[in-house]
């Protein structure tokens, strides 16, 4: 009987939990390593808003009404969860992380610094989570921050002040990740995380 092959580091599912203030590119660098890097998926993750034009249901996002998602809280069925701009929830439930691993499928994710502790937490009570899961900080010194901030246009200056405000609180948690990408130019930090990804796999190999 033949012995089974050894696992690959490039076939081990893993969870890149990335994290930046605002203008630091997480959101970019979570769609291009769903896009460029094989085996990859966005966790798709849950909202109380309504669907958008276009956007479908359990593809963009899990739509809830307040009541299901009320229900899911209750069940404890949330890895985290928060309100958004006052009148909206969003959160991950643990089915959108744990079965896609469990099918081998490496995930990408970016979330605020509050929703990545209560992912922390939840990966105490996880031994899934706590093998797959890789937490990456993208830093932005205070010249880049400003300079993306007023890039994006249309802000007035209290919204910006608001943006800075909190931009700085969330730097303060980067000693809290596992990595810290010193962001630069696009490709440089693609490249960052992808050597993350590698010594991802390979511990959690």
């Amino acid at each position: 009987m033949t012995a089974p092959s050894p696992v690959s580091p490039k076939n081990v599912p893993v969870l890149l939990v990335l994290a930046g203030p605002a203008g630091s590119g997480k959101s970019t660098l979570c769609e291009r390593i769903v896009q460029e890097e094989p085996g990859f998926e966005r966790v798709i993750t849950t909202t109380t808003r309504a669907p958008r034009p276009g956007e479908v249901n359990g593809v963009h996002y899990h739509f809830l009404t307040p009541a299901q998602f009320d229900a899911k809280i209750a069940a404890d069925e949330f890895l985290e969860w928060a309100w958004v701009h006052g009148d909206r929830r969003y959160g991950t439930l643990a089915a959108s992380v744990l079965e896609p691993l469990k099918r081998g499928q490496s995930l990408a994710i970016n979330l605020d610094v509050q929703g990545v502790n209560s992912l922390r937490r939840a990966a105490e009570h996880s031994i899934a989570l706590q093998r797959a899961m890789a937490t990456i900080f993208i830093m932005l010194d205070h010249e880049q921050l400003v300079a993306r901030i007023r890039g994006r246009g249309q802000d007035d200056e209290a919204e910006i002040a608001r943006r800075m405000a909190t931009a700085e609180a969330e730097l303060l948690e980067a000693p809290k990740f596992e990595f810290v990408i010193q962001s630069g130019s696009r490709d440089e930090d693609f490249a960052a995380l992808r050597k993350i990804l590698a010594t991802a796999r390979a511990r959690a190999a």
